[in-house]
């Protein structure tokens, strides 16, 4: 009888509700208006031929790699972060091996880690989800190959400091070194270019994000040249797709569109951290496009009265530490106006008073 592999048999399954969103999507940290109006023209230029070639990734590589200010054989482009993540793993992890994640966290480093037949260790945060930059190097062994840390965390918002990630690229220089910033946009700190100094230090970066374009797939992971030339051994020479590479030097062009967006978001993020206050929400201070929040037993009741004002937002109970939590996106001013008036009229139904002013 044909048997998968006995990690692969064991893996944890990860299974995103993509069904029924219908409503302002609040949920998945998306660009919540979707890419530039200049993306949607390159698209309509897009001709039959385009579609019938193989896609060519090097070109777009050398647009990206002079946006990000790297030389192009630093960077590979990848089917979103989350095939960065895959490739990284195969790469260098071998079954026995040991990888190290901070949680909660983005459930693909486990999934992708545990494939290869790794063992993966999970560190949990600090208190108020602090990074747990102690703990997670006292855990580091002779065998540890992987480090993966979200920076900004997902579901959390919270950041590791450049420091305390160069300690653990120090003290660990036989390990892989992923930082995810798929939320850098919203953080403004990068650690791009560090491998000059720390060869083991990879940086992923998404454009499902901000940019929009969550649809089309496409990221990045960046290194230094030579892992980032053994990384491309174990990838497919066409796994971004073309309508992708046509896509992705228009979308990094528009500079104006992302910057107007991101501003949007980071004073929803301010304003939803105050309305909290002021009902009395215990939250968390974020660096990415949402909220982390605490809503206990009433979580589910919360959820679904959103949903019932057209409002979705997520909940993140299931991930370490993260009982009755829901994580909300933020959006435009009016989507933030609006997400407003729908926690106002929903704390109001489901018994949450507000706390008196002082």
């Amino acid at each position: 009888m044909l048997k998968a592999r006995e990690a692969v048999r064991n893996l944890p399954t990860y299974h995103p509700p993509l069904s029924g969103r219908d409503g302002l999507r609040l949920d998945f940290n998306e660009n919540t208006v979707g890419c530039s109006p200049q993306v949607l023209a390159r698209l309509r230029e897009i001709t039959a031929e385009d579609i019938a070639r193989y896609p060519e990734r090097a070109p777009v590589e050398r647009i990206v790699a002079d946006y990000l200010g790297l030389k192009p054989n630093e960077l590979l482009l990848t089917n979103g972060v989350d095939e960065a993540i895959h490739l990284l793993c195969e790469a260098f992890l071998e079954p026995g091996d040991e990888v190290l994640i901070v949680v909660p966290t983005f459930a693909m480093y486990e999934i992708c880690a545990a494939a290869t037949g790794a063992r993966v260790i999970a560190v949990p945060a600090g208190k108020e989800f602090c990074f747990p930059t102690a703990d997670l190097l006292s855990q580091i062994t002779s065998r540890t190959r992987l480090i993966a840390v979200a920076n900004p965390n997902n579901p959390t918002g919270s950041v590791a400091a450049p420091e305390e990630l160069f300690e653990i690229a120090r003290r660990a220089p036989q390990t892989a070194i992923l930082v995810d910033e798929a939320y850098f946009e919203f953080y403004g700190q990068t650690l791009l270019g560090q491998w000059r100094n720390l060869p083991n230090i990879f940086i992923a970066r998404t454009f499902s994000k901000a940019y929009g374009l969550a649809g089309l797939r496409i990221g990045v992971l960046a290194g230094s040249a030579e892992y980032i030339s053994l990384v491309n051994r174990v990838g497919s020479p066409y796994n971004v797709n073309g309508v992708a590479l046509c896509c992705l030097p228009t979308a990094l062009a528009d500079d104006d569109y992302i910057r107007t967006y991101v501003e949007q978001v980071r004073r929803g993020r301010d304003l939803l951290r105050e309305e909290f206050r002021r009902w009395g929400v215990r939250h968390w201070p974020s660096q990415a496009n949402f909220v982390l929040a605490s809503f206990g037993e009433l979580k589910t009741v919360f959820v679904q009265a959103m949903r019932a004002r057209g409002i979705l937002v997520r909940d993140r109970s299931r991930d370490h530490g993260c009982e009755g939590c829901v994580r909300i996106t933020l959006g435009t001013s009016e989507q933030t106006e609006r997400l407003l008036i729908a926690l106002r009229e929903s704390f109001m139904e489901i018994g949450v008073k507000e706390v008196a002013a002082k």
